[in-house]
């Protein structure tokens, strides 16, 4: 069992670490403007385990965690999973929000005064 728990573990680790070296523009994006407390004093964490899952990005502090989504996330796998995933982590108590790609590139002042709501 421990074997097994220790292997999950690294390969969770793995896949983190892979999620961060391949963000997308858009993860980068709001990274620049979220890190070091770069938004209302506010610690931000990217890429960070909860359960099964890995958010995008998370403020333990307000219990917030923010999702980018691109064309993907409109297949219904892509769907019915990210309900359930959502589910989940509200049930673990955060509030979650969820941005498109191109909101992004093209509305950010609207992504951060979205984000001022749930703060």
């Amino acid at each position: 069992m421990i074997k097994i728990k220790t292997r999950l573990a690294a390969q969770t680790l793995q896949r983190n670490r892979k999620l961060r070296k391949d963000s997308t523009p858009q993860e980068i994006i709001l990274w620049s403007r979220i890190r070091s407390k770069g938004f209302r004093d506010l610690k931000f964490r990217r890429q960070y385990l909860i359960g099964n899952y890995i958010v995008d990005f998370i403020c333990l502090e307000k219990k917030l965690i923010i999702e980018l989504d691109g064309w993907q996330h409109k297949e219904e796998n892509w769907e019915r999973y990210d309900e359930e995933r959502t589910k989940y982590l509200e049930r673990q108590g955060f509030k979650v929000i969820r941005f498109w790609n191109n909101e992004i590139n093209n509305n950010l002042v609207g992504v951060f005064l979205k984000i001022e709501e749930f703060i």
